[in-house]
């Protein structure tokens, strides 16, 4: 009987802006899918074709998310549990174990294991790090699109010079995390 072992991994615990996101996901082990790494050793390009193909080929994925407004009430690393949970707790297919990038497990009742740099051990991990950072990076590009004159295309909420630039010029809007000393200080003006 083959086990069916989810992967979990998050994008966005460092922005200002926008939805912490996750992803988990099971590996189809008849249809294996070579060169899977941490998103962030991949360019752009290449993590958008594998999410593609993650899609096409794996057991089953979701998402999960914690807004703003979550982040701010529960801090980030209870909300980003939270989104781990609903991602895991969203799969069309329920896991035997689950394999958590990072050093913390959700609060849950599944057999599972924290890894430290999962992402880049184990192939069902790193698929869900490619599909939430493909999902929260598509995230920022319509937030671009919305309120061009923030950048959010191109340093996708995090923390940059040309990012507290724009936020100091045109403000905090309603999707930015007001718990975050940068966004909190503006307000506080």
């Amino acid at each position: 009987m083959n086990r069916k072992i989810a992967g979990v991994d998050e994008v966005g615990r460092g922005p200002l802006v926008g939805d912490v996101v996750t992803a988990a996901v099971i590996l189809d082990p008849s249809r294996p899918i070579a060169g899977l790494t941490d998103s962030k050793k991949l360019s752009a390009k290449k993590r958008d074709y594998f999410a593609q193909v993650i899609k096409e080929q794996a057991l089953c994925w979701s998402f999960g998310r914690a807004t703003p407004q979550e982040i701010d009430t529960l801090n980030i690393l209870h909300a980003t549990m939270l989104a781990m949970k609903r991602a895991v707790e969203g799969l069309s297919v329920q896991p035997d174990f689950v394999y958590v990038d990072g050093n913390r497990l959700p609060d849950w009742h599944y057999n599972a294991e924290a890894i430290v740099k999962g992402d880049s051990l184990h192939a069902q991990i790193s698929a869900a790090s490619i599909l939430a950072k493909v999902e929260r990076d598509n995230d920022m590009i319509a937030l671009d699109k919305e309120f061009p004159h923030y950048g959010f295309a191109g340093h996708k909420g995090y923390p940059t010079k040309a990012h507290f630039a724009a936020l100091a010029e045109h403000g905090v809007l309603p999707c930015y995390r007001t718990s975050f000393k940068p966004v909190r200080a503006l307000l506080d003006q």
